[in-house]
């Protein structure tokens, strides 16, 4: 598999998950999610997938300070709902990396372990989407912008996205500009406050 370089460039959230360490999945449940990770679980690479990612883990940073997140102890509530949009896409991403599902999700192992209703849509907020711990309830509400960060120009040069029928050099040179702008917002704009802005 080929990716962009930068994928590698992009600092890994790295999580503790006690059902897979009980399980034996993941030796003391670490587990470790880079870029790659939930760009192979959307299928792509975006804007949206990269801010999903972005507000992912500063969620977490400000939910554990000093400290490794606990996966499958986190709720995860969006304020649209599932069917806006791309809301769906920054809700499963948001769900892969915290271990939060829907109805579908886990039911539990022994009484504990469940992840079924952690991942909600719909819910009435100020910001985009709320993290919240399980245990403490301590929650942090963010807002995603990426209008904030200008597309490049060798984006606008290749627009509107070539056709099926396209050839090839101009598909390669669409999606070089694309995964361009996917690479500033990660890499050049991550701690941009006016990118990600954290409303509680």
């Amino acid at each position: 598999m080929q990716t962009p370089e930068f994928f590698d460039e992009v600092p890994p959230i790295v999580l503790i998950d006690p059902l897979a360490d009980l399980l034996g999945a993941a030796d003391e449940g670490l587990l470790e999610y880079r870029y790659v990770d939930v760009v192979k679980a959307a299928g792509h690479s975006c804007p949206t997938v990269a801010g999903a990612w972005l507000m992912t883990r500063k969620a977490l940073a400000h939910l554990y300070p000093g400290t490794l997140p606990r996966r499958g102890e986190i709720r995860v509530e969006l304020r649209r709902p599932l069917e806006d949009g791309v809301v769906g896409v920054i809700g499963a991403v948001a769900g892969f990396i915290t271990g939060a599902a829907n109805e579908g999700g886990f039911k539990g192992l022994g009484g504990r372990f469940a992840r079924q209703g952690l991942l909600r849509f719909g819910v009435p907020m100020e910001g985009e989407i709320r993290f919240a711990r399980v245990d403490t309830g301590a929650a942090i509400e963010l807002d995603y912008r990426p209008q904030a960060v200008p597309r490049p120009e060798a984006l606008a040069s290749v627009m509107p996205p070539p056709s099926p029928q396209a050839d090839a050099a101009r598909r390669r040179a669409f999606g070089a500009a694309w995964q361009d702008w996917v690479r500033s917002l990660l890499l050049d704009h991550a701690e941009d406050p006016a990118l990600i802005e954290v409303r509680s």
